[in-house]
């Protein structure tokens, strides 16, 4: 089964930190761009991070210098490292597999951060 499954949301306090993990299954992962987005309520989806099959990194500019992408090919695995958390941080973070026009999408992990 093709598959992208996010685990590590949570609640936490506002300058705590929480590292997000997404695991593939039935795909070459290698040879996906991965990504993290995320949706707060009411809002649009929106890019937090990517990074390509070459591990080329891109940042939103809200979480630069405090949020790491990384992949480890070897466990099939994407992380998203996210310091010094703020309460507009507090989405379903989502994380995506990319093969040029192809989308693969993981149901969500709830990340809330309180004040």
């Amino acid at each position: 089964q093709v598959q992208v499954v996010e685990s590590g949301g949570g609640l936490v306090q506002a300058g705590g930190s929480l590292r997000l993990s997404c695991t593939a299954s039935g795909l070459t992962f290698t040879s996906y761009g991965m990504g993290w987005y995320r949706q707060a309520a009411g809002e649009q989806r929106e890019l937090v991070a990517q990074i390509t099959s070459s591990g080329s990194t891109n940042y939103a500019d809200s979480v630069k210098g405090r949020f790491t992408i990384s992949r480890d090919n070897g466990k099939n695995t994407v992380y998203l490292q996210m310091n010094s958390l703020k309460p507009e941080d507090t989405a379903v973070y989502y994380c995506n597999a990319r093969l040029f026009r192809y989308d693969l999408w993981g149901q969500g992990t709830q990340v809330t951060v309180s004040s």
